[in-house]
């Protein structure tokens, strides 16, 4: 009897066991997203089980030192240990975790959220976990162009643009439509996304350059004339802004040697006027003396008579 009962025991805890397990399921295909939007990271359970009662946590897995994004556990959020870069932006679903999902969304996609993650639940008896990853599109600015000249007439043509992701390519074309080559190529990455800037030269000649930056479907375009009828006047206006630079700095050098004399004429004309007042003092005090000194004269006259 005793032995029927343990075979009982150990049948139903199999039986409950294996009503424990899962598996957690992630996309086949990397999540693509859009900086400054949202994006959803799909993660669910099979079978679809709450997992209401689970461990749910979202870290990254890519990263040296692996960044906590989410995670709920005890049926609430517990996001005191949550790498700060992903604070405020991250958001289960209670409704959705009682279905066995536990996919997350992340608001203001930045840049830097480009990688893998990994979600990964975990029961009383059973655990398991899913990656996911994701890959961020961001547009960048307007590519912007510069203009440079030589002796030769030449023009240096110099186009920029930077925040794109991932690494976009630049084309410079002419009026038909024909691609130019780039002289130099220079390309940097940071968090913000990628940074490109190509020069090319061109002759002076009525043409029309477009410097052209791509990603995927995403086009952004900057159109140039370089006739001579646009770059003349424009060169002259250069030369005529040099010209007034020097007027300007000649105008405050003789403005500042003008200050300089008056202020000098201004503090030679205080002297004068301080050592005049000196002397009308001395002649004052010169004058009272005299005046004190003839009744006395005048008294040792009538004495001597």
């Amino acid at each position: 009897m005793n032995f029927i009962f343990l075979t009982l025991l150990i049948i139903s805890g199999i039986t409950y066991s294996r009503s424990e397990q899962y598996d957690v399921v992630g996309p086949v295909d990397p999540v693509f997203a859009v900086a400054g939007e949202e994006v959803i990271l799909p993660c669910s359970v099979k079978p679809s089980i709450s997992v209401v009662d689970m461990r749910v946590e979202w870290f990254r897995s890519d990263l040296k030192d692996s960044q906590l994004v989410h995670l709920y556990e005890d049926h609430d959020d517990r996001n005191t240990e949550q790498s700060q870069s992903y604070r405020g932006r991250t958001k289960l679903n209670e409704q959705e975790l009682q279905r066995g999902d536990a996919s997350l969304k992340l608001s203001s996609v930045q840049v830097s959220d480009e990688g893998r993650y990994k979600c990964f639940i975990q029961s009383k008896s059973w655990s398991d976990d899913a990656t996911v990853d994701v890959s961020v599109e961001a547009v960048g600015s307007p590519p912007v162009i510069t203009v440079g000249f030589d002796h030769s007439e030449s023009l240096h043509l110099q186009c920029e643009s930077e925040g794109w992701n991932p690494e976009p390519v630049l084309e410079w074309l002419d009026s038909e439509g024909v691609r130019l080559s780039s002289e130099t190529t220079e390309m940097q990455r940071n968090t913000d996304g990628f940074s490109v800037k190509h020069t090319i030269t061109v002759q002076h000649r009525d043409d029309k350059i477009h410097c052209r930056v791509k990603l995927r479907h995403h086009m952004l375009e900057t159109l140039i004339v370089t006739s001579s009828k646009s770059f003349n006047p424009w060169r002259t206006s250069i030369i005529l802004s040099s010209v007034a630079v020097v007027l300007i700095v000649i105008a405050g050098i003789l403005l500042a040697a003008f200050v300089r004399k008056t202020r000098e004429h201004d503090e030679l004309q205080n002297e004068n006027q301080r050592k005049k007042q000196e002397r009308d003092e001395l002649q004052k005090e010169k004058n009272r003396k005299q005046q004190a000194n003839t009744p006395l004269k005048e008294e040792k006259k009538c004495l001597l008579q």
